[in-house]
């Protein structure tokens, strides 16, 4: 049987009095890819960022490995080098090289040394195509560029599970899709890994298991087969009508179709 990685019991979040996630529970096990899809304010990023301990949580639990991740818990460091972090905006630091951006992490918080990771990085670099953009800088690139170079600075931490939060919100369509290549990669390659996407394409294509969330709720949690096909709440199917057909029920080409 699959190992749970990830653990979420009865999770309330608010904001003052405004309720954001209300009783939320979710498993994760190691090597399952789960897409979070929602209409916008459902609390998609929200959850997300409580997962890394970037908001508190004022109800229920969350675990990873078995360990508590609590914005208070002494070994909360040692566990967000378990969590890889991808946000909309790229968070790159503009006065560091591409290569210095992507090695800063694991020099300074992991304290490895200092070849291991340079070929590391340049490796990372390679696989998604900008090996030769590693003395660049951040304002020298596109922006699926920098969307790439942020996921290989969260790969290089070595992260039990990746969290992506509408990392091509951002980007002009042509990019989009350089972006979400690299994402199917790292699916066929087995990575643990929470999506939030407007993509409903990639979602169908990526997923495992797609949770639809509402009002703060997780109102369907099923494989993207059958909730593509066969929503069970109207709420889910008001929510995918807004999408054209196409978007919807033609997925993306998987890395096995496309290497045959």
């Amino acid at each position: 049987m699959t190992e749970t990685l990830l653990k979420i019991e009865h999770l309330v979040k608010k904001f003052d009095d405004n309720l954001i996630l209300d009783d939320i529970n979710l498993e994760v096990k190691k090597g399952e890819v789960i897409v979070v899809i929602g209409p916008s304010g459902c609390g998609k990023s929200t959850l997300l960022r409580c997962i890394n301990a970037l908001e508190p949580i004022q109800g229920g639990t969350i675990s990873l490995d078995g360990e508590p991740i609590d914005d208070k818990s002494r070994s909360l460091s040692a566990l967000r080098e378990k969590i890889g972090m991808v946000f909309q905006s790229y968070e790159l630091f503009p006065h560091l090289s591409v290569l210095n951006n992507v090695m800063l992490a694991p020099l300074k918080v992991q304290k490895r040394k200092k070849e291991e990771v340079k070929e590391e990085a340049l490796t990372l670099l390679e696989r998604v195509g900008l090996k030769e953009k590693a003395d660049s800088f951040p304002r020298q690139l596109s922006g699926g560029q920098k969307q790439r170079v942020a996921i290989v600075r969260a790969l290089c931490m070595h992260p039990e599970i990746l969290l992506f939060d509408e990392v091509t919100a951002a980007l002009d369509p042509e990019m989009v899709r350089e972006v979400l290549d690299v994402i199917l990669k790292l699916a066929a390659q087995g990575r643990t890994m929470i999506i939030v996407t407007h993509e409903m394409q990639f979602a169908r294509a990526v997923a495992d298991r797609i949770l639809f969330l509402d009002g703060g709720s997780i109102i369907e949690s099923a494989p993207p087969e059958e909730f593509f096909e066969h929503p069970k709440t109207d709420r889910a199917k008001q929510f995918l009508n807004t999408f054209t057909f196409e978007a919807v029920k033609t997925p993306h080409k998987t890395i096995k179709e496309e290497e045959d």
